[in-house]
């Protein structure tokens, strides 16, 4: 790229070093299947992979604050959380402090390593039963990955289909085609 500066005596061009643009991807639609190895390391899909690496700040906090569902959360998203508890704590300190002792207890910061995994803390994976077993994974909107064992992914998906058939009309009363 060039740039141009007006110069007594005409137009001096300086040759200007791109900047790589990097493009956040959008999280991942679907569930997708993946395993948790004997190490404690989550094999992501590429799709997640990319994704998370698109970040700006690749540091992930993994985590669990429901003792269900691992969570990875880019970094800068989990400081919005924590925000969002200490608002919550101004209104009902004790399940803001639950929430926080909770995630801190079972969290780790976390990065995604040359071979795409990602480690699960040790406390957490043994918590929600995924070492060295198949898991079905998924991305929140907001961007946050959930990792659920494959007895936790069947149940929600058992409750989602009990009410298939209302979801489905709700939903095309909104317009859903």
């Amino acid at each position: 790229m060039a740039e141009f500066t007006l110069r007594p005596g005409g137009l001096k061009c300086h040759k200007v070093a791109d900047e790589a643009q990097k493009t956040v991807i959008e999280p991942p639609r679907g569930a997708y299947s993946a395993h948790v190895d004997d190490k404690g390391r989550l094999k992501l899909p590429v799709n997640f992979k990319d994704f998370l690496e698109s970040l700006e700040d690749k540091r992930l906090f993994v985590t669990t604050t429901d003792k269900r569902i691992v969570k990875l959360y880019p970094i800068s998203l989990w400081k919005e959380n924590e925000k969002k508890l200490a608002e919550l704590a101004l209104e009902k300190p004790a399940l803001a402090k639950s929430m926080s002792i909770t995630a801190r207890h079972y969290g780790e910061d976390a990065q995604i390593d040359s071979g795409g995994r990602v480690m699960i803390p040790t406390n957490l994976r043994r918590l929600v039963g995924i070492e060295g077993q198949e898991i079905w994974m998924d991305a929140a909107p907001e961007g946050c990955v959930q990792v659920y064992s494959k007895p936790e992914y069947e149940a929600q998906l058992r409750k989602a289909e009990a009410v298939l058939e209302e979801a489905n009309l709700a939903a095309a009363q909104k317009g859903f085609v």
